[in-house]
């Protein structure tokens, strides 16, 4: 695979997961653990933040990664330590009008494929609970599998060569515009997520769905 090479129209669909398939935020577990709104937003602001989360995505371990944040924040042990066991309920559910636009997808023989930054611990149980979703899909990519992370170009290129798939065949949808970029930087398609009707525009725009009536 080359990049750049043969640009056409996509025929594959390329998912990220979180806040595109589903609603991701630290928020929804923690709001139910402290009852201070105060208290709540300076704790994530403060302790669990995503930078510090996001090395659970390049393939650390959260018992390190926990241990870590509570020897720079003791008196915060016990509300850190719920973060590995109840990750699960972070993710609410589908974002809206998520799983029937990936169902019109799947219906219409268009080919789906994921690349995820998740951790390689918290994606298997969720995975798993998930499975009427990704059961659909013909691949995905989990960034802390592979210790590689969106937005840098080898993950992309791991997940094309993993599926045999060229560049330009794929249209790549994710919430961030690095992670887009990053996917143009390659030669995919790509779209930064807007909400599942901007996306099902997109998607007709691109001829892998009729244009809605």
């Amino acid at each position: 695979m080359r990049e750049h090479e043969g640009i056409g129209r996509p025929s594959i669909v390329v998912f990220d997961v979180g806040n595109v398939l589903y609603d991701w935020n630290p928020r929804f577990l923690y709001q139910r653990l402290i009852e201070d709104d105060r208290a709540l937003d300076a704790f994530l602001r403060d302790v669990v933040t995503k930078e510090w989360h996001f090395q659970h995505d390049e393939g650390r371990d959260f018992s390190d990664t926990s241990a870590e944040l509570v020897a720079q924040h003791p008196h915060h042990a016990a509300l850190i330590a719920q973060w590995g066991p109840r990750f699960a309920e972070t993710i609410t559910g589908t974002v809206p009008g998520m799983a029937a636009l990936v169902d019109e997808l799947h219906g219409a023989g268009v080919p789906l494929y994921a690349i995820t930054n998740f951790s390689h611990e918290f994606w298997p149980p969720f995975r798993a609970r998930e499975a009427a979703m990704f059961d659909r899909f013909r691949g995905i990519v989990v960034s802390g599998d592979e210790k590689m992370v969106k937005p840098h170009a080898p993950i992309y290129h791991l997940a094309l060569d993993r599926w045999g798939l060229n560049a330009g065949d794929t249209l790549f949808i994710d919430d961030r515009a690095d992670n887009v970029e990053g996917a143009r930087g390659v030669g995919m398609h790509a779209v930064e997520f807007r909400g599942a009707e901007a996306l099902r525009d997109e998607l007709a725009r691109f001829g892998l769905l009729p244009a809605a009536r």
